[in-house]
């Protein structure tokens, strides 16, 4: 793990009605699609263009606990930062909340390994990378 705090990122979703189950809230799947879609933001704002380039990134395992649900229009928000680095591989958490009374919705870790681009094989990830993901 690099020294220093990590850098929090958030991004906002509003919950559309195709987003909502049988049971009249957002489905569980729809939480991953947050988890998947705030973690390639946050990759995208923080890695250079050449990091862009040279590395995808796969996930290895989503855990998530379901805390409270979300019901169609409303506003969440979904943060992320990444906590550990070990060799090819990154330990990333998020938490989607919903702003007007700060309710914790669900809360998810997401092991991401480090794939170079052109041989599609792990590549450890490198000081310079992890950096950019330290609070400045």
């Amino acid at each position: 793990m690099s020294p220093g705090e990590p850098e929090r990122f958030e991004q906002g979703f509003t919950v559309a009605e195709a987003d909502i189950d049988a049971l009249g809230h957002v489905n569980n799947v729809v939480y991953l699609k947050w988890v998947q879609e705030v973690a390639t933001s946050h990759w995208r704002h923080a890695a250079t263009p050449e990091q862009h380039q040279a590395l995808v990134w796969v996930a290895l395992r989503h855990e998530i606990d379901y805390e409270a649900p979300a019901f169609a229009s409303e506003r969440i928000v979904a943060r992320t930062w990444v906590e550990g680095w070990t060799g090819a591989t990154s330990e990333r958490h998020t938490e989607i909340l919903r702003p007007t009374d700060g309710k914790l919705l669900a809360r998810a870790v997401t092991v991401w390994c480090a794939v170079d681009a052109t041989s599609r094989r792990p590549r450890r990830v490198d000081a310079g990378l992890r950096e950019r993901f330290i609070a400045r």
